[in-house]
């Protein structure tokens, strides 16, 4: 990769009429459970040194990042949300547990849009802060955590079918905040890499700027669709003014099928934007919820 991390995508040129982008995580592969529960969650108590309140760190970790609209979020941001809505909870504060200092956390998300491991490295190196070199050994942990746990995990039902089909007259690239390391291993041990034009992850900027840079200008704005299971993949779409289709967590399975069977040629024949894609859009933010119970 170059210096600049959007270069590779500024360079791609359009081989087929129409672009799909694809998120991995919980879109394509059913790993989100597993990664946030097994591997993040796990770290997070051990790095962050919350064995006193783990029950409440592992709710409200779950909430942050697969039962709300902040799923699917970076993992960097997530742990600023997480903190944040964990500093609000009565048990947490009843059992005396003394929130850390994230201010500098939140000024390298403010900051810095390439929200990836090694620039996080490279930045600790002159803007020394204890929170900072926590988290990067927490996120080097979950990485290796993941290598080490998260294999042999198929495809949702009808996602090899729909890359078979949409291929045929689309360029397909994933759009990720996952490290490209891990979608990589992900796609090539499925035996699907084969579909993409390129793997985009968490080193080449949000999934905004991955529309942005790869697709936006090349084709026309209804021939771009996000494929996705979190509001984030929404927003990356609707800046960039083209078309979303969700996948809707806890009804993957239905989603893919109803992409397969309905979406994909209601994308491909100009009939996707306005009524279709509004009720799509419209259930799946029925699914997400906002706020936590507690």
């Amino acid at each position: 990769m170059s210096n600049n991390p959007f270069q590779e995508l500024i360079e791609l040129k359009p081989n087929k009429e129409f672009f799909i982008g694809i998120d991995s995580d919980g879109c394509v592969f059913d790993t989100m459970e597993i990664k946030q529960k097994e591997c993040f969650c796990p770290n997070l108590i051990k790095h962050y040194n919350l064995q006193t309140i783990s029950k409440y760190a592992r709710d409200t970790w779950t909430f942050v990042n697969l039962y709300s609209k902040s799923r699917g979020c970076n993992r960097f941001i997530a742990v600023q949300k997480f903190f944040e809505l964990l500093a609000e909870r009565k048990e947490v504060k009843t059992r005396g547990f003394k929130n850390p200092d994230i201010t500098a956390l939140k000024t390298w998300l403010k900051n810095e849009t390439k929200l990836s491991q090694s620039v996080l490295e490279k930045y600790i190196k002159t803007e020394k802060d204890t929170f900072l070199e926590t988290t990067l050994e927490w996120s080097k942990a979950v990485n290796l955590a993941i290598e080490q746990m998260v294999y042999g995990i198929s495809p949702f039902p009808f996602v090899k079918e729909s890359l078979d089909e949409l291929t045929l007259i689309a360029d397909a690239m994933v759009v990720s905040q996952t490290p490209g390391e891990a979608l990589t291993r992900e796609w090539k041990e499925n035996k699907l890499e084969h579909h993409l034009r390129f793997i985009a992850g968490q080193e080449y900027g949000t999934k905004t700027e991955h529309l942005k840079y790869a697709a936006k200008g090349k084709y026309p704005d209804d021939k771009i669709l996000m494929i996705g299971d979190a509001l984030g993949d929404l927003k990356a779409a609707k800046s960039n003014g083209v078309l979303f289709f969700p996948v809707i967590p806890g009804k993957e399975d239905e989603s893919w099928e109803k992409f397969y069977k309905e979406g994909l040629n209601k994308f491909f024949n100009g009939t996707f934007k306005g009524a279709y894609e509004d009720n799509l859009i419209k259930e799946f933010d029925s699914y997400l919820p906002e706020h936590p119970t507690w």
